[in-house]
């Protein structure tokens, strides 16, 4: 085992593995989720009575959708640690199902020495290019006293505009390299801010959007938004948490106007949202709120939308404001740039007077001004049609002896996630995870997202696990498929005694 060079009361030198904990300790990480290897090993030893948690996990992959769901699920961001080169390498895959999640992880990848790049070292790779398409930012730490900094930078990185992950690599001989000493300190809110980045700490989009919308953007928005028949609120994957669907319903209430978030890759075909297709298509003005206006959406175009549907847009990534252009053209009324969470509270606060002075005004021109009560008659449209369920489910039986109606096998799990108010559900897999989509409901809520890849149930089970405490009921439902990508991660469950209910379509 390699030794650390322990600081003394005074800060004393450090090693580059020493000062990268503090900062994590500083940022307030208290789990990490890993598989060891021999360029982190520094790391490993640096962490041994941190006080911060390691859960060793069987893949590197696996990490990755630990640390996915430990964000969603806490709001901190995961973190995930593996080792360089085919470590690294097993690890990427999963950052495309974080990043489509958006979710706020950042990936530590050893790597190989400084010296001995370009002569063939071992597990030597281009690591940071191949993790840069599938994140906000990605970049080697060459220097052991800009490791801490590093860290720091990664983290609002990944928390700043649209969430989503972010990938340092970790030369060993910068992790055993001494460095100047540290202040263990918390970090401060300004440390860790949202919107503070300064050109080039984050990828193109991201950080030269301002995160606050302005007052006459706020004016425009719920004035347009109040004066159609059959507006709808789209929101992302972002809001898609239990606070984010918490600060989603306190704005559908501020404004009478429908809120739906959508994270499915089914799209507006989400089985957990009923019949909701049916009323899109009625709608006359969508705001998107974070809301990519991608495939989910079928890129805005007819019959899913009306061809005379407006479209406002919030979205604080500078591409995605573009392609919704390209995509609608003219029915893009409207373009604003800010952080969807702050602009969800901004919007709910700002909501009462200008509804206020809609009903008066509706009462003096009543043919000019779409009136509360219409509204609030299509919000509830709007709200059975997700609710609504075939009566036929409720006697739903197998035709073949000795089988089970996916109805009938999933809803009596219900009342086990109604026994407590932190409850999770995963859901991931083909039909069998659309089921449970369409059947049960938690507080918390973690699937495999708009990316559709499959494999990532147990992982999150596990860190559901982890997030929440013993006595929470914690339901994973999953295809065999997935089942076989990361069954091993059953051996971490049972190393760590991390219990749940694991329910496999066969």
């Amino acid at each position: 085992m390699i030794t650390a060079m322990k600081s003394d009361s005074h800060g004393t030198a450090l090693r580059g593995a020493d000062s990268l904990v503090q900062a994590m300790r500083r940022a307030g990480v208290c789990r990490i989720f890993a598989l060891s290897g021999n360029h982190i090993m520094p790391l490993f030893d640096a962490l041994f009575g941190s006080g911060i948690a390691l859960t060793h996990v069987r893949h590197e992959a696996a990490a990755v959708h630990m640390a996915d769901a430990w964000n969603r699920l806490t709001g901190e961001v995961g973190i995930a640690l593996v080792t360089g080169g085919p470590g690294h390498a097993n690890a990427v895959g999963a950052l495309y199902t974080a990043a489509m999640a958006e979710a706020a992880v950042v990936l530590l990848s050893g790597h190989a020495p400084t010296n001995e790049w370009g002569k063939g070292s071992f597990q030597e790779m281009a690591q940071a290019d191949i993790a840069a398409p599938l994140t906000k930012a990605s970049w080697i730490c060459v220097n052991a006293n800009e490791l801490a900094s590093d860290f720091a930078k990664a983290v609002r990185i990944a928390r700043s505009g649209r969430p989503g992950p972010v990938h340092l690599s970790l030369p060993v001989d910068v992790l055993e390299a001494a460095c100047g000493s540290m202040i263990a300190a918390p970090m401060t809110a300004s440390d860790l801010a949202y919107g503070d980045l300064a050109p080039g700490d984050a990828a193109p989009g991201d950080a030269a959007q301002p995160t606050r919308l302005s007052a006459d953007a706020i004016a425009t928005i719920i004035q347009r938004l109040l004066a159609a028949r059959r507006p709808l609120i789209l929101t992302g994957a972002v809001t898609m948490t239990r606070p984010g669907r918490q600060a989603c319903a306190a704005l559908e209430a501020a404004l009478a106007i429908p809120v739906v978030g959508m994270e499915s890759p089914r799209g507006i075909a989400d089985p957990s949202l009923g019949t909701f297709a049916a009323r899109l298509t009625q709608a006359d003005c969508v705001l998107l709120l974070g809301k990519r206006l991608d495939f989910t959406l079928k890129f805005g175009q007819p019959p899913a939308f009306s061809a005379n549907c407006e479209f406002v847009q919030i979205d604080s990534d500078s591409n995605e404001r573009e392609r919704a252009g390209s995509a609608v053209g003219g029915r893009l009324g409207h373009t604003f740039a800010a952080d969807a969470l702050a602009a969800i509270d901004q919007l709910t606060r700002a909501a009462p007077p200008y509804r206020a002075a809609q009903a008066t005004l509706a009462a003096h021109s009543p043919d000019d001004v779409a009136p509360a009560s219409a509204r609030a008659s299509w919000c509830a449209d709007v709200r059975a049609a997700i609710s609504y369920r075939p009566p036929a489910w409720a006697n739903a039986k197998a035709s073949a002896v000795e089988r089970l109606h996916p109805v009938q096998a999933l809803r009596p799990l219900q009342a086990l996630l109604d026994r407590h108010p932190d409850a999770v559900l995963v859901s991931d897999g083909g039909e069998i995870g659309q089921w449970a989509q369409a059947c049960l409901s938690a507080p918390h809520r973690v699937i495999n997202g708009v990316a559709g890849a499959i494999g990532a149930a147990l992982p999150y089970a596990v860190a559901a696990r982890c997030a929440v405490g013993p006595g929470v009921p914690i339901v994973a439902v999953l295809g065999d498929g997935t089942f076989g990508f990361h069954p091993a991660e059953l051996d971490t469950a049972h190393r760590y005694q991390l219990a749940f209910v694991l329910v496999v379509g066969n």
